[in-house]
């Protein structure tokens, strides 16, 4: 910053200091750094982890499937065994008597006719089989 001396086209008045002082700005946010540092409490890099004690309990069993099959004609079959509907109920309140039931597989063929389906999934719930699914639905997507 110069000053001119004389009666040149300027003024005399110096000029003004448009800059910042970033020092005492610098000076403190360090100290307010290292107090936040100071008053942070001392990080544990230990994951505690409440592991069991013993040895575990043993895996669950597998349910026991049964197979019912419901062919093209109303035939139906209790895991490969053609069976009249007589026996069916029979076998059905076998299960259902269970305290832990099978579960029972229903896989009708896809050109069976509803009625015969109906009357197996009829029979099952009138008595009382909780445990029944369809198997082999993606051959009815077409």
């Amino acid at each position: 910053m110069g000053m001119q001396i004389g009666s040149g086209g300027g003024s005399a008045d110096p000029e003004v200091m448009i800059e910042m002082n970033m020092t005492p700005l610098i000076d403190v946010m360090l100290v307010l750094i290292i107090m936040l540092i100071i008053t942070i409490p001392i990080q544990n890099h230990a994951v505690n982890l409440n592991m069991p004690q013993g040895p575990s309990t043993t895996p669950p069993t597998p349910p026991v499937v049964v197979n019912i099959d419901v062919d093209f004609d109303g035939t139906v079959s209790w895991d490969g065994t053609a069976v009249n509907p007589a026996e069916l109920d029979a076998k059905l309140a076998a299960v259902a008597a269970q305290p832990d039931q099978p579960e029972i597989h229903l896989r009708p063929v896809a050109v069976v006719p509803y009625k015969s389906v109906a009357a197996v999934m009829a029979a099952a719930q009138r008595l009382n089989v909780t445990k029944i699914g369809m198997v082999g639905n993606e051959q009815f997507l077409k």
